[in-house]
């Protein structure tokens, strides 16, 4: 589904070149969900960047379904840390928006809207405007526009970052839901041990600037799962202190 072979990219600056990312291989499956981990300021936005086609790479070659990616792609879509609604549209309509930008008809993805507000918790809520709704609401406004266009793969830029600890809790249990519903492949960069190990099949852990693979951990526990309660807390603890000791090496 998606493969970056030899990515690295360089960033001019009035003090010189910085080097953001450098020789970065991996293969992400179709259907897989793989979060990025690492210290600030090693890479991971830049990353999504780069496979999204928001970012051309400075040397190596990203691609989606065996297609080269060198321009944002309607099969890609990026959700970010602020929801960025446009305050003058009603929900409903901030989850077509896309569709309009694709110069689709608004009618002919109604059903699709409704349902994604549906499973998120959202419906009854069409037509109020953002500044009506919680930060967490707003988020997932933003998580279903990210899905209107049903796209292949979602790249997710600490989404939940800015939100208070339940309500971030409460979302990453929606979107393990949601994954596990739709199947969509899934690349998610936090700076959370817990939301990486909570969300992902596979987490990549970055070395400091610039950002190289350092390790990559497979979570081998089954779905759904939870923090702090389940059965699964040996596995869950284990997976965590593995991935604090390489971000503290």
């Amino acid at each position: 589904m998606i493969r970056l072979t030899g990515v690295s990219r360089t960033f001019a600056g009035r003090s010189g070149t910085v080097e953001a990312l450098r020789g970065i291989d991996l293969t992400v499956a179709d259907g897989e969900f793989v979060a990025v981990l690492g210290r600030s300021g090693c890479g991971k936005s830049t990353l999504l960047r780069l496979i999204s086609g928001l970012l051309p790479v400075s040397a190596g070659e990203v691609q989606v379904s065996g297609e080269r990616v060198t321009k944002p792609r309607r099969d890609i879509a990026m959700m970010f840390q602020k929801p960025a609604l446009l305050p003058w549209r009603s929900v409903l309509d901030n989850v077509l928006l896309p569709m309009q930008i694709f110069g689709d008809k608004k009618a002919a993805h109604r059903d699709r809207a409704q349902q994604l507000l549906t499973m998120t918790g959202l419906s009854g809520f069409e037509k109020r405007l953002p500044h009506e709704l919680s930060g967490g609401m707003q988020q997932r406004v933003a998580l279903c526009r990210s899905m209107i266009a049903q796209p292949r793969v979602m790249l997710m830029d600490e989404p939940f970052s800015a939100l208070d600890a339940l309500t971030r809790e409460e979302l990453s249990g929606e979107l393990q839901r949601v994954h596990m519903e739709l199947g969509t492949t899934i690349v998610f960069v936090t700076h959370s041990i817990d939301e990486a190990v909570l969300l992902a099949d596979r987490v990549v852990v970055l070395s400091p600037r610039p950002g190289r693979i350092r390790e990559i951990i497979d979570i081998d526990i089954p779905r759904p799962r939870t923090l702090g309660r389940g059965a699964h807390l040996e596995e869950v603890a284990r997976c965590s202190a593995e991935l604090h000791e390489l971000l503290m090496a």
